[in-house]
């Protein structure tokens, strides 16, 4: 099974300030391609999973990266490192769709047990690692990722891609 990924990042941002006799701009181009080969090291992966999902009110989704995740050509998913993580919100959200790392066996994605990163309606949360390391996945210690309905009252929707390496 071989694996390609290219992905890219831009950002292009113009700010002018009229004034009498002319008008000064300030221009800002940001512009990253990232791409990963069929492999485990520096700038490679071999997997990929993603989905679409609906957590319900004040409800979590939690994601079991070390055998817990259906892969697209059957049996499941194991990964030992992570190398990129997004996750989108659904515009029509009232609720924020939060990315923690549990207190326990939480992926180290974020640096301390508990923490994460809010997602609003129709915002992206997107983690890049090009490094052999990634993030490491370490079975029943360090392999859930949980996506939480950050309030009561509805449920939101939210789309995930996983990238990583099985070695």
């Amino acid at each position: 099974m071989a694996f390609s990924l290219r992905s890219f990042f831009e950002l292009a941002a113009e700010l002018t300030s009229p004034l009498d006799l002319s008008t000064p701009t300030s221009s800002l181009a940001v512009r990253q391609q990232m791409n990963f080969a069929q492999g485990a090291g520096a700038g490679q992966a071999d997997m990929i999973w993603h989905d679409r999902g609906t957590i319900a009110a004040s409800l979590t989704t939690t994601l079991d990266l070390a055998g817990g995740l259906a892969g697209p050509f059957g049996g499941n998913l194991t990964f030992a490192r992570i190398k990129m993580l997004l996750v989108r919100a659904a515009a029509a959200n009232t609720n924020n769709v939060n990315v923690v790392r549990p207190a326990s066996n939480g992926l180290p994605l974020a640096l301390a047990a508990g923490d994460g990163f809010p997602v609003k309606p129709g915002g992206v949360f997107w983690w890049y690692d090009p490094t052999a390391a990634g993030v490491a996945v370490t079975a029943g210690t360090g392999d859930l990722l949980d996506l939480v309905n950050s309030g009561a009252g509805s449920s939101v929707t939210y789309e995930v891609v996983i990238v990583g390496a099985a070695t």
